[in-house]
């Protein structure tokens, strides 16, 4: 069963700027330092661009984990869209939209997944996997947002 969620935040910050922070790998590191993430493919820092893959190693619920994402589209600095190649979800889309008015800058996430579980797959999905990574969503948008205190 896919599970869909979407986050919104908003901030000061101009359109290409978040849509800058949203693509760097380093801000990425420094958003999830908390689940020890780091780059450990062929792309360790920088601006990914359209067709680039990243490899993230990290640890979440206690267990290494290791995800290759790609960019599989990107209009600049309106959306781009990272699809996990490689990793734990049978299925990880994240769309990231961004746009300008007269007080700053809309981002709006929209995550879609199939976790990789049997049986009890559906509850895991909706009661633990898709509320932890709402939250972390939401904790690496107050990052790059310039909210470092979440």
């Amino acid at each position: 069963m896919t599970v869909y969620f979407e986050c919104t935040t908003r901030t000061a910050l101009s359109p290409q700027e978040l849509f800058d922070r949203a693509r760097s790998v380093d801000t990425h590191k420094d958003s999830m330092a908390r689940s020890r993430e780091e780059a450990v493919g062929e792309v360790t820092s920088g601006l990914l661009t359209l067709g680039e893959e990243v490899t993230w190693r990290a640890w979440h619920f206690g267990v290494p984990l290791r995800m290759t994402s790609r960019i599989t589209e990107m209009v600049a600095p309106s959306y781009f869209v990272d699809e996990q190649v490689a990793g734990p979800f049978r299925r990880f889309r994240h769309i990231h939209e961004f746009s300008g008015g007269a007080e700053g800058t809309t981002m709006v996430d929209r995550i879609e997944f199939d976790a990789p579980f049997g049986m009890l797959g559906r509850l895991v999905e909706n009661l633990v996997l898709a509320r932890y990574l709402q939250r972390l969503i939401e904790t690496r948008n107050r990052h790059l947002a310039g909210d470092f205190t979440g």
